[in-house]
């Protein structure tokens, strides 16, 4: 193991940042990217570890910051794009940790894909939720998307999340409002003289 390796490693990982989603082109609008989508699922994941209880928040953590991490050799592919096109990803995370301090990583994301264990399935149903935030988000902005995928989001919350609390959870984003987090502490109601 070396530092040469590592720091190829991260500046790979960096790259995540211009590795766009492949519902992006489906979207026809800015949406998060894959280092976006990485940070809010070790967050979304770490709330549902907590309402779950007796998880390993550091299997979670671990699981969730590497869970799309081939995808900067592979490339996030779409709904549509998986029907016709496989990606190696075993070889693309053996080829990226090989070496590093982070090998560990490859069994950690392989243990994440047979979803054999709560923290996998804790993982994946954060990995289906940021999808919902992120819709809920555009239907703030007015994008159509959201409605036509209403259904088909149900049937990925009744047929595909694992756990209990993801079920609720994606029943409250459904009536959730995207802007109450900043409208409840704006300085015009969290200090008196504001604007005097």
């Amino acid at each position: 193991m070396s530092t040469p390796r590592d720091l190829e490693l991260l500046f790979e990982i960096g790259s995540l940042r211009h590795t766009q989603r492949g519902w992006r082109q489906h979207l026809a609008t800015d949406c998060a990217n894959d280092l976006d989508h990485t940070v809010r699922v070790a967050f979304l994941a770490l709330v549902i570890a907590r309402r779950e209880s007796a998880c390993k928040e550091e299997t979670i953590l671990k699981m969730a910051l590497a869970h799309d991490i081939a995808e900067t050799r592979t490339s996030d592919l779409s709904y549509v794009q998986k029907a016709y096109v496989k990606s190696d990803e075993p070889s693309a995370l053996h080829d990226m940790f090989d070496g590093t301090h982070l090998a560990d990583f490859e069994s950690i994301v392989t243990a994440y894909e047979r979803r054999d264990t709560i923290e996998a399935k804790i993982v994946k149903d954060a990995d289906n939720l940021d999808v919902d935030l992120e819709l809920k988000e555009l239907e703030e902005k007015g994008h159509q998307l959201p409605i036509k995928w209403r259904d088909f989001r149900r049937l990925i919350r009744d047929e595909k999340l694992y756990t209990n609390s993801a079920k609720q959870m994606w029943d409250d984003i459904q009536t959730s409002d995207v802007s109450s987090w900043h409208m409840a502490c704006n300085k015009w109601l969290k200090i008196p003289n504001a604007g005097k």
